[in-house]
């Protein structure tokens, strides 16, 4: 029974690893999303970050990722920002625009994104302006999710 075991665990581990791949995009996306909004307001809560961490806990698709993961991610995407914004943003957008064509990721992704932002109970004007910006990139309509 050893040898059958290993297979399946082998087959397991090939499984986790296919998932993880399929959905390295969508958690760059979130994350880029998570770090933009974030930074908006110039600052990172407390509050935004268990947000965002308890999201990716709770969002099926990410969930073969570990927090480590997602937090690594998260962090890399706010370090380039902070570095230099101009080329942060235009990384972390470069990473939402590819699930564009992916609507129902879209849709989840400005929610959390959304979610986030309000957060620690202010969802204020500098947030609202690149929540807009991030739905138009993943090509929804910010009327649609109350932004405008």
């Amino acid at each position: 029974m050893g040898f059958f075991d290993d297979l399946k665990n082998k087959a397991n581990e090939l499984k986790n690893d296919v998932l993880k791949f399929k959905n390295k995009d969508f958690l760059n996306a979130a994350m880029a999303g998570s770090a933009l909004i974030a930074m908006a307001d110039g600052s990172i809560s407390a509050e935004e970050k268990q947000k965002m961490i308890k999201f990716i806990e709770h969002n099926e698709s990410l969930s073969v990722f570990t927090t480590s993961d997602v937090i690594k991610a998260f962090q890399d995407f706010v370090g380039q920002m902070e570095f230099d914004k101009d080329i942060g943003e235009s990384k972390a957008y470069q990473a939402l625009a590819k699930m564009k064509s992916n609507n129902e990721a879209a849709r989840l992704l400005i929610r959390m994104i959304i979610s986030i932002a309000a957060s620690d109970g202010n969802f204020d004007k500098d947030e609202k302006k690149i929540a807009v910006k991030i739905a138009q990139e993943l090509g929804l309509n910010p009327a649609e999710f109350e932004l405008l």
